[in-house]
């Protein structure tokens, strides 16, 4: 059964390859590059519409070969801004944003409301889909979000993000201590045990 990730983003591939040790292979590398339309109204949602999209677009190029797609939508949540960004964290600061034109928006945000720090969460859901049917898991890290950006690690809103129980921001925490505190890592840990009893079935 191969193994294919429903995502062009190389942050998340990365993190899926060192949290997954098994082959992880991304789509582009069968099917080449295109957008798919995430018009889902939850996380879920647009996870199981990226992993349904390429799995149907596998299936339909190679049917001898049993696929098992994951795909994972992820994004920060601020209380005070009513939920924001939410599901559209990757576009925050319009389609053709940069993850930086998307944190320094953030960043405005928070100190327009005239705040140093506020509460904020990270969500992750992995949708998995194959030809024995959908599944989706979720996890997620509560902590801060801060009117800065501190440090170069880990992508997206990490430099302005501290997790609870810590002083850091995943900017500047190692890659080895986020994956055992993140949204991702979490709902991975509830992925495995699913992707394992399909892939033996």
């Amino acid at each position: 059964m191969k193994l294919v990730l429903a995502t062009g983003n190389k942050g998340k591939l990365r993190e899926f390859k060192q949290m997954c040790q098994d082959e992880v292979v991304p789509f582009s590398d069968l099917l080449g590059k295109f957008d798919i339309i995430e018009d889902g109204d939850t996380f879920a949602d647009n996870a199981l519409i990226k992993a349904r999209t390429i799995y149907e677009k596998l299936v339909a190029k190679n049917s001898s070969i049993d696929y098992l797609v994951i795909a994972d939508d992820s994004g920060i949540s601020l209380p005070v801004l009513g939920g924001a960004p939410g599901i559209y964290s990757a576009r925050y600061a319009g389609e053709d944003a940069t993850d930086k034109d998307n944190l320094y928006k953030l960043i405005e945000a928070v100190k327009e409301k005239g705040l140093k720090s506020t509460p904020a969460y990270y969500t992750a859901a992995i949708a998995i889909v194959s030809k024995y049917g959908e599944y989706v898991v979720h996890g997620w890290m509560h902590g801060d979000v801060i009117d800065e950006a501190r440090g170069e690690k880990g992508f997206g809103y990490d430099p302005m993000f501290i997790p609870a129980g810590f002083d850091k921001t995943l900017g500047e925490l190692d890659n080895d201590v986020k994956s055992g505190i993140s949204h991702r890592g979490k709902a991975l840990a509830l992925a495995k045990p699913i992707i394992n009893m399909l892939r033996n079935k």
